[in-house]
């Protein structure tokens, strides 16, 4: 490099390496928003960005989301094996006819009529699979009004202390000190849908049906949890009626919010 005097006389001059290093360095720090941490031998400037490096661990995966099915639960009725061979005949067992969303249960060819203390009759109740250790009939609020019945809302298979009945098979009757109950309605997971839902085993839940002229929402759904099961809603025949359900155009499960007063 080389500057002219002012006798027009060409004078060159030298530059140290270090100091055009350090230029160069400084300029790149300006430029690019960074700071030197070190120099790495042999002179050459290591520079690290002033943002946290990013992690090289993986992302979490986010939990999956299973399609969400509401069904009516009609009326029905669970048996013992004992039971079964008292209404239907000895050695007698249930007979699959329609399988049920959830795997393993089954909607049997075998019903019975349900007689209540008035002497009122439910006839023609489907019997249910596989059998249970313990009778049970789940009903809807209606049936109880009809049969005479003050039906307990219950956790299915929670029977202690609720009222009875009377089984009526082609074979034989049956006489139950307890076991009537309105189910509580309910929503079935499996271990990704708790994880989705941010909910464990015993929670309650709120579900929203989106249906014309009729969006409800219906509180207190029991979260019951266990492996292999499907995610699924059970409401009984009067809440389906009453929310339109067959003409529901969205369902959504929601988490409640813990409430926020200052109380």
């Amino acid at each position: 490099m080389g500057t002219e005097d002012r006798s027009g006389v060409t004078v060159t001059a030298t530059l140290n390496p270090a100091d055009v290093e350090r230029v160069v360095r400084d300029v790149l720090n300006r430029h690019l928003g960074v700071r030197p941490v070190g120099d790495a031998p042999g002179g050459i400037p290591i520079l690290r960005s002033n943002a946290p490096a990013e992690s090289s661990a993986p992302a979490p995966v986010a939990a999956k989301r299973n399609p969400l099915l509401v069904n009516i639960s009609a009326r029905h009725v669970h048996l013992t094996q004992e039971h079964v061979e008292i209404l239907f005949g000895p050695g007698g067992k249930l007979t699959p006819e329609k399988n049920l969303y959830q795997d393993g249960y089954y909607a049997a060819k075998e019903t019975v009529a349900v007689v209540g203390p008035r002497r009122r009759m439910l006839p023609s109740v489907r019997v249910l699979g596989p059998t249970r250790p313990d009778s049970q009939i789940e009903l809807a609020f209606t049936d109880g009004i009809s049969l005479g019945i003050d039906l307990p809302v219950r956790i299915s298979g929670d029977v202690k202390g609720t009222p009875g009945c009377v089984l009526v098979g082609p074979h034989g009757v049956v006489e139950l000190k307890q076991g009537v109950i309105r189910a509580m309605r309910h929503v079935h997971m499996g271990p990704e849908d708790l994880e989705y839902y941010g909910v464990k085993d015993g929670d309650h839940m709120h579900l929203r049906i989106e249906s014309e002229g009729c969006t409800t929402v219906l509180e207190d759904l029991a979260v019951r949890a266990g492996k292999g099961i499907k995610l699924e809603v059970h409401l009984d025949t009067d809440e389906g009626n009453a929310c339109n359900l067959e003409k529901a155009s969205k369902v959504e499960l929601v988490k409640p919010e813990m409430c926020k007063c200052q109380h």
